[in-house]
């Protein structure tokens, strides 16, 4: 228990959000076992096989987020051109070498090491625009243009081309960045245009010649989310299995929803983990409320919610745009994905394969968005050593006008 209050006592940045942190990868940890052991035995895996593969994510989540607690931010401000480039980068051989996992080509190996670059470039978005609002006064529309619009949008271009929602996400986040910041009216109006007919001319080409195959997936999905849709009488087997298919994985998350009441089953008594596909993952929230009913979804809404909050007013604190722009920046992402997730599992949106931040079952996700943490809290830290050091020059300069004085 000392260590435990020590180390509260000796790190810096703000303690709420370290204390979110710990209670989202304590959950995880839980959540995961809880909602993967039955799955797992009945795969021939030990009951245990998720949960150790899960601790051994939080560890590497963690060890990422301390790294870039400790990372000076003058690091950040150089590694915001690398990073774009190197997403760019990573984006395109994801098209020429990439894997499909779930039948998205999402995924990339390197060194027997399978990840998924859009991870990678959320991040680096947000430090690309962070310091471009930093660097440039954005006046001209030709300058927006060629600084924001042109990198911007081709990675967004090159990540709808594996993720439609993962992309729209981003595209979103990115415009409230815009929007937060100040950016001219006019020049926000012209982007919202450009970006329709973009939109447009990617489902035209897909309609054509198959260029974005994840487009079918999501108007399938949205299709199958807005109507009603009733199996025609004459249909085949195989025809009826594959519109149960097209909302299963919705229909079950409803049912563990709505099968919870306030207190919920208890830990380890979900039985809709046994019908759901990715219950770990995708659906984990959907689990959680089953699991610990109506007080348990909204303490974990409660936490993402409280952490925007502390960012915001973290945020407020921060003395130059590229840092301010970063924190929020960041936290519009995390906030964002999570109340994705939660939509999809409470049927509030069509599936999009969101994980929850920091509770899903890790890998790449994990360890990035662990990272994001890292670097608010970097900010947070560097505010807080800042403040000290004046405060400590205040006081000597005190007590030396004291001895002058007497």
């Amino acid at each position: 228990m000392e260590n435990r209050q020590s180390f509260f006592l000796n790190v810096k940045g703000d303690k709420i959000i370290w204390i979110i942190v710990l209670f989202l990868c304590s959950i995880s940890i839980v959540s995961v076992y809880s909602s993967s052991s039955s799955l797992a035995y009945q795969a021939g895996k030990s009951t245990l096989f998720f949960l150790l593969q899960q601790m051994r994510f939080v560890i590497f989540g963690v060890t990422a987020l301390y790294i870039c607690y400790k990372i000076p931010l003058g690091w950040y401000r150089m590694l915001a051109y690398f990073g774009i480039l190197f997403s760019i980068f990573l984006l395109a051989a994801t098209l020429i070498v990439g894997s499909k996992i779930n039948d998205a080509g999402r995924w990339i190996r390197i060194l027997g090491i399978s990840f998924q670059p859009a991870e990678i470039a959320k991040i680096a978005v947000i430090l690309y625009l962070a310091k471009i609002m930093e660097d440039r006064p954005l006046d001209s529309f030709k300058e927006f243009f060629y600084w924001v619009i042109i990198p911007i949008s081709l990675v967004l271009l090159l990540i709808l081309y594996g993720s439609i929602s993962t992309g729209l996400l981003l595209g979103g986040v990115s415009a409230l960045i815009l929007i937060i910041v100040g950016v001219k009216w006019k020049h926000l109006f012209k982007t919202t245009l450009i970006g329709v007919a973009v939109l447009g001319l990617i489902v035209l080409l897909n309609l054509s010649f198959g260029l974005f195959p994840r487009v079918d997936t999501a108007i399938s999905r949205i299709k199958s989310f807005t109507t009603e849709q009733t199996i025609d009488e004459n249909s085949t087997p195989a025809q009826i299995q594959k519109h149960l298919d097209k909302t299963y994985q919705a229909k079950m998350a409803k049912v563990a929803v709505a099968s919870s009441h306030i207190f919920g089953k208890g830990p380890g008594n979900s039985t809709q983990r046994n019908l759901l596909p990715h219950p770990y993952s995708d659906f984990i929230y959907a689990i959680i409320i089953e699991e610990w009913g109506l007080i348990g979804g909204i303490f974990i809404l409660v936490l993402y919610i409280f952490f925007f909050t502390r960012c915001v007013i973290l945020a407020k604190a921060c003395t130059t745009t590229f840092t301010s722009v970063m924190v929020m920046g960041l936290a519009l992402l995390i906030t964002s994905q999570a109340m994705l997730h939660i939509s999809v599992n409470l049927g509030l949106l069509p599936v999009t394969g969101h994980t929850l931040p920091l509770v899903s079952l890790g890998g790449t996700s994990l360890v990035i968005m662990s990272g994001a943490f890292g670097m608010i809290l970097s900010v947070s830290r560097t505010i807080e050593v800042v403040k000290k050091r004046e405060e400590n020059r205040d006081e000597q300069e005190h007590i030396e006008e004291k001895e002058v004085q007497e």
